[in-house]
């Protein structure tokens, strides 16, 4: 059961490893999708991404990972809110699934963050 459990940490942290990096590789296409009320632009797609691969990095070495998983789905959150729900009330349906997809995410965070919950 151990190995399963390490497993899926490992899957769970894949993308959020692979979301970091494309956040630097394609900063200047992401800086559109940050909400036009939030000044500095690609500023924050820099700190978006360091942030999921500093989460990422977390749930792999098992270290603050409480504290990871509850911020990363506050960030998944904040997504859902500001980007995908905008759009897909805004008439794009295409954002159903980038929105469906952050709110998994969330959820799976918080699942993660009851893992590591200290009582």
């Amino acid at each position: 059961m151990k190995n399963l459990k390490t497993i899926g940490r490992y899957v769970f942290a894949m993308p959020f490893a692979i979301f970091g990096l494309m956040h630097f590789t394609n900063a200047s296409a992401m800086g559109g999708m940050v909400p036009s009320f939030v000044p500095g632009g690609v500023f924050w797609v820099y700190v978006t991404g360091l942030a999921l691969m500093a989460a990422a990095v977390s749930f792999v070495i098992e270290k603050h990972t409480y504290l990871a998983a509850l911020l990363t789905a506050v960030l998944m959150l904040v997504f859902v809110l500001t980007i995908h729900l905008p759009a897909v009330i805004g008439g794009n349906m295409m954002s159903m699934g980038s929105l469906l997809k952050d709110f998994g995410l969330g959820g799976g965070a918080l699942l993660l963050a009851s893992f590591y919950q200290e009582d």
